[in-house]
């Protein structure tokens, strides 16, 4: 029986894989056929009118709007103060960041005084 069994293994588990991949088509096709109580449709004409209809009337409402300066000349208006802050252009930078440095750039960036440096660099090894 055992050496049967070590004979046909491939041919058992072929036929075991198609039956269960046959079991699991016949289950998703089952559950995935649309009811027709979904399908329903319903008056699109009456809702796309409505829409329009809301659509016209704000356009006609803005349509009726007049701009005039009188609000530029109100005390209350005239009384209100900037509390902006004024931007102070910056240098830019490189064009591309992730681009290997030039040798210019390389010894610039070493050049810096040490006050300036985040990380004081290593003393050197002795020999």
């Amino acid at each position: 029986m055992e050496n049967l069994f070590s004979k046909h293994k491939l041919i058992l588990f072929g036929t075991l894989g198609v039956l269960v991949a046959l079991i699991a088509l016949y289950m998703l096709s089952s559950s995935s056929t649309p009811s027709t109580s979904l399908l329903t449709k319903e008056g699109t004409e009456n809702a796309s009118n409505a829409s329009d209809q809301g659509l016209v009337g704000t356009l006609l409402t803005l349509r009726a709007v007049t701009l005039s300066g009188t609000i530029l000349s109100d005390p209350a208006f005239v009384a209100l103060k900037d509390f902006g802050i004024q931007i102070v252009p910056e240098p830019v930078g490189r064009e591309n960041p992730f681009a290997p440095l030039s040798r210019g750039v390389v010894q610039a960036a070493t050049s810096t005084p040490r006050t300036n440096q985040l990380f004081s660099p290593k003393p050197p090894a002795r020999p």
